[in-house]
């Protein structure tokens, strides 16, 4: 049973037929009849066109037709969609419908619309859709209508076979319609009907839905349908879509706001922009077209882009689909930010464009329409329709794209700066590493940039980078402006626009060659030489003030005050102090040039003037010590050359000291701390180094002032062991004119040391840090320099020793007098200790030397304590001596080395008896010989038993008190060595003894534990107390 809005369509037979339909059905079944095969190439292709190339495309085929309607009665287009149940109604207005249209729609490759040039539909194929979805459709138009039903053309099918059922041919059509279980193409078949109300709409095409799955399909074609129907198909300026009573209005006007058109969705309005062009193709292009195809000789294309109230360009509505639209959706993709509408060939299902001559055309024309769009445009938004890389775009696209990029490259679409249309191919955009706009630089260079766009313009934008559009970073904005005369004021805007657009992760190094103008009118290149002057420029010329001609004789680069900005500050350019004034390359240069200057009194004034008022000294950089001063002669100087009257150092320096007088006049004018703050002489002056290498040519630190610094320098390296990568000090620190004292004067320049700047000079210990990162100190070069050569009394300060020094040296060397600083004496070199002598380079030498001279006397012990400190040296780093101390007997006496023999075995001493000996505990014997070169006892002695001896147990009690003693031995009355009597021997592994006590020694020496032998021999005398001298030794 079907439901009431489901009843059957009103009965053919009821109604005249002033479409012709019985004439169309009689041909077309006289054709069915006649050939069974024409009857399966209708029904094929019906179903071809329904069920594949049309299933989905109904609504919008019917959407079509309603549009070339509109067209065609040239009225206003007002489609309305409307599914109640399973009742699909769409109702249009415009050109009625005829029988020449009823004859297109019956007919599948033919159409009434051949001529219409505008027409969107193509040869009545697009009606196929409705077979889709429905088995009974009724199109009513003008209080006529037509209907075409699978029953009633089924009907007629079988009436004609039944009616005349002896015909071969109808034998073969019942065959086929029997194979198609009954199914006919009713879309060939229209019948006459009773027409449907369809008020305030022209034509209206109902459909009977064939099931609940068609209905939930054209229920989704609604709900799916938005504003791209509208801006495809022109024609239509309304769309009402009703799904079962709910309703949807879609609107469309002309010239909207300033628009092209604008579109409306449930009163949502979108904008939009549209570029159009027109033409009839040549014959030519249209020759691999089908015939009625080839009359269809006009097309049309559009480009269309959502725009903002504003005019930019706006987002796609997402309804969209990025596809081209010939006119209505097509299945080839266009992933380009503008819909393509255009009369591109269509295959059979109308769905694939068709390649082509035709197509080519098209293509070409849609690639300059989409430039002709893009200059449409003002602003950055512009920059959203330029199409980006695509890897996957399909063969229309690509040819598409082929055509369109360099076509748009080409194209004079960006606005610039200044408001001129530039192509990408001669525009440029300020790229200063922030990502975003550089508006106040922006301004101040497109009058001199060419083609550069807006300062607002993000260079980050992907499209800048796809159009290939020239970026002007920091370092090309400096080589634009190299060599631009402009005025001070201009170049201060300038700095300010810069500072303005620059920003976190700009890199302002690329402006090192940025043009900066100077006070004196000169350009130069980069701010980092050149000086800022204070907000107030001083222009008194008073003593103390800088001002310009103050500083004119220094050549400095002064930034003019009208260009003067914080971001040349930042790109390297120091403020104008007394302090970067002196210390600026070109002041170096100019003092260091001052004598051999044209006017060396002005460059004086200005250092002087600059000094005193920076406090800058030598000690801070050491060429001021090159300065031109007016001597006493009335000539020019180096300062370091010249002594300021009345100085404590000349009390100290020797007559002829080739050194000048500073002119009275200068003192006068300045005072005394400018001149030495310059090197003039007046005490002891302290120089400065930061990261000095201890390489070649260290003199050069100090431009030659400091005497001896390279021979300081290779006693540094020789205490680091000479190591192939150059150490380095962070800080050097030398007291000047040290090698200008007289001899006889030391001990009031020793007092003029005292003063706390040059003690610590002198005191403090010089670091070096090495290649492995190790630190190390060493004694300073002041230091060193005046242990090698300051006097006192006529002696160097390394013969003295301080009045607490070890007791081995006490004889040796002399006491400093009290009046020399004790801090300064240690540091300089006063002798202390053994251990200070020995390590410094010529100490070992020194000391020998003392020991060698017969005036110094030398007790035993002390004797004892240089030996043992010198057995430890490296016998490589020491010169033998010739003459030096050693024991005869009791005695402590001065010999040749070559008559003394150092004693490494105590059982030789009776035989070297009367002989300079050396005695040191045993294990140094060896270690001491290679370092004094002087013989051991036991090379250059050999013993020999000459008496007769008995062999004897050792008693067993003894062997308790040493570990591995010998078991026997032989006993002599007398023993005798060369014939010389002695207590004990050891000759050949044996051991030979006269006495308790010579067994004694015998055993602890072979045993290796001499200093057991007391022990033992009171054990040997006494046996019965060896247990009590055993336990007594164990508490030792």
């Amino acid at each position: 049973m079907r439901r009431e809005d489901e009843s059957t369509m009103p009965e053919s037979t009821s109604a005249g037929d002033p479409f012709g339909t019985s004439e169309i059905r009689r041909r077309v079944l006289a054709a069915w009849a006649d050939a069974p095969a024409r009857f399966r190439e209708d029904a094929n292709a019906e179903e071809d066109f329904a069920l594949s190339g049309y299933r989905d495309r109904v609504v919008v085929e019917l959407a079509q037709n309603a549009a070339d309607a509109a067209r065609r009665g040239n009225k206003p287009g007002r489609l309305r969609l409307r599914l109640h149940g399973r009742r699909f109604t769409a109702a249009n207005t415009g050109a009625p419908l005829t029988p020449e249209g009823v004859e297109s729609l019956s007919t599948l490759r033919a159409s009434s619309k051949r001529d219409a040039g505008a027409s969107t539909g193509r040869f009545g194929v697009g009606f196929s859709a409705v077979a889709a979805v429905s088995d009974d459709i009724v199109v009513s138009s003008t209080g006529s209508a037509v209907r075409f039903s699978q029953e009633d053309a089924r009907h007629a099918v079988v009436s004609m076979i039944e009616s005349c059922s002896t015909t071969k041919a109808l034998t073969g059509l019942a065959n086929e319609v029997h194979s198609r279980g009954g199914h006919v193409p009713a879309l060939r078949l229209p019948f006459p009907c009773e027409p449907r109300e369809h008020t305030g709409y022209d034509t209206e095409v109902a459909m009977l839905l064939r099931s609940e799955g068609e209905r939930e399909r054209i229920r989704d074609l609604l709900q799916q349908t938005g504003e791209t129907l509208l801006v495809a198909l022109t024609g239509l300026t309304e769309v009402v879509i009703e799904i079962d009573g709910q309703q949807r209005l879609l609107t469309r006007s002309e010239d909207a706001n300033g628009a092209d058109f604008a579109t409306t969705v449930d009163g949502t309005v979108t904008l939009w922009r549209a570029v159009r062009r027109s033409g009839v193709h040549a014959d030519a292009l249209l020759a691999d077209r089908p015939r009625e195809e080839r009359r269809h000789t006009a097309w049309t294309l559009t480009w269309a882009t959502p725009v903002n109230e504003a005019g930019s360009v706006a987002p796609m509505p997402p309804d969209v689909e990025p596809v081209v639209y010939a006119p209505t959706p097509s299945d080839t993709a266009l992933d380009l930010p503008a819909v393509l509408i255009g009369t591109f060939p269509l295959g059979a299902d109308r769905r694939k464009i068709q390649p082509g001559p035709a197509t080519d055309f098209l293509i070409a024309q849609a690639a300059d329409a989409y430039c002709e769009l893009l200059t449409r445009f003002e602003g950055q938004s512009v920059l959203d329709l330029v199409p980006s890389a695509s890897l996957s775009s399909g063969s229309f696209e690509a040819a598409l794209r082929q055509q369109l990029s360099p076509a748009i490259i080409e194209t004079p679409f960006l606005v610039t700066h200044e408001g001129q249309r530039v192509a990408p191919s001669d525009a440029a955009i300020l790229d200063l590493g922030t990502g975003e706009g550089a508006a106040p630089l922006a301004d101040m260079l497109a009058p001199i940039v060419s083609g550069l766009l807006p300062g607002s313009w993000t260079p980050r934008f992907p499209a800048l980078r796809t159009l290939g559009i020239r970026r002007l970073g920091l370092a090309d904005v400096a080589d634009i402006l190299a060599g631009r005369q402009n005025s001070p004021v201009w170049w201060g805007q300038l700095y300010a626009a810069i500072r303005a657009s620059t920003g976190h992760g700009s890199d302002l190094g690329e402006l090192g060659a940025l043009p900066v103008p100077l006070a004196d009118g000169r350009l130069v290149q980069g701010a980092r030489t050149a000086l800022l002057p204070p907000p107030e420029w001083d222009g008194t010329k008073q003593r103390g003030h800088l001002n310009p001609d103050a500083l004119a004789p220094l050549g400095l680069r002064v930034i003019h005050p009208d260009a003067a900005d914080p971001l040349l500050e930042r790109l390297g350019a120091a403020p104008v102090t007394a302090a970067s004034a002196l210390t600026d390359p070109r002041a170096e240069a100019a003092v260091r040039g001052s004598l051999e200057s044209d006017d060396p009194q002005a460059i004086s004034d200005a250092v002087l003037m600059l000094v005193e008022a920076s406090g800058i000294t030598t000690a801070d950089v050491s060429w001021l010590s090159e300065l031109a001063l007016r001597d006493d002669e009335d000539d020019f100087s180096a300062a370091a050359e010249l002594v300021i009257p009345g100085a404590p150092i000349q009390g100290v320096l020797y007559d002829d000291a080739p050194l000048g007088t500073v002119h009275d006049s200068v003192v006068e004018r300045y005072g005394t701390e400018p001149l030495r703050a310059v090197g003039a002489l007046w005490a002891f002056t302290i120089m400065r180094a930061e990261n000095v290498e201890i390489g070649h040519d260290l003199d050069a630190t100090f431009d030659g002032l400091i005497d001896g610094l390279d021979a300081w320098g290779k006693e540094v390296l020789h205490r680091l062991g000479d190591p192939a990568v150059p150490p380095m000090i962070a800080e050097l620190v030398c007291v000047a004119d040290l090698d200008l004292v007289a001899d006889d004067r030391w001990p009031h320049a020793l007092a003029m040391l005292e003063d706390p700047a040059v003690r610590a000079a002198v005191t403090t210990p010089c670091r070096v840090l090495t290649e492995t990162g190790e630190t190390i100190d060493v004694p300073s070069y002041s230091a060193w320099w005046l242990r090698m050569n300051a006097r006192v009394s006529g002696e160097l300060m390394s013969s003295f020793r301080t009045a607490d020094a070890d007791p081995a040296l006490q004889s040796l060397y002399a006491e400093i007098p009290s009046s020399v600083d004790p801090g300064l004496a240690r540091a300089i070199g006063v002798r202390r200790n053994l251990q200070q002598i020995l390590t410094e380079p010529g100490g070992p030498e020194d000391l020998l030397g003392r020991l060698g001279d017969p005036e110094k006397p030398v007790e035993r012990d002390g004797l004892r304590t240089v030996w043992r400190e010198l057995a430890g040296l490296d016998a490589d780093l020491v010169t033998p001596p010739d003459r030096t101390r050693a024991v005869r007997g009791n005695q402590i006496v001065v010999a040749h080395a070559n008559e003394i023999l150092i004693l490494d075995q105590p059982e030789l001493l009776p035989l070297v008896a009367g002989q300079p000996l050396i005695i040191v505990p045993a294990p140094l014997a060896a270690d001491l010989a290679d370092v004094l070169d002087i013989a051991l006892a036991s090379e250059e002695v050999e013993g020999r038993v000459t008496s007769t001896g008995s062999q004897r147990d050792v008693p067993p009690g003894v062997r308790e008190f040493i570990i591995g003693a010998a078991s026997a031995y032989w006993y002599h009355t007398p023993l005798t060595v060369n014939d010389v009597e002695v207590e004990w021997f050891t000759a050949g592994g044996n051991l030979h003894a006269s006495t308790d006590d010579g067994l004694a020694r015998a055993l602890c020496w072979t045993a290796g534990q001499w200093e057991r032998r007391h022990l033992v021999a009171a054990a040997l005398r006494e046996p019965a107390k060896a247990a009590q001298l055993l336990a007594e030794s164990e508490m030792e």
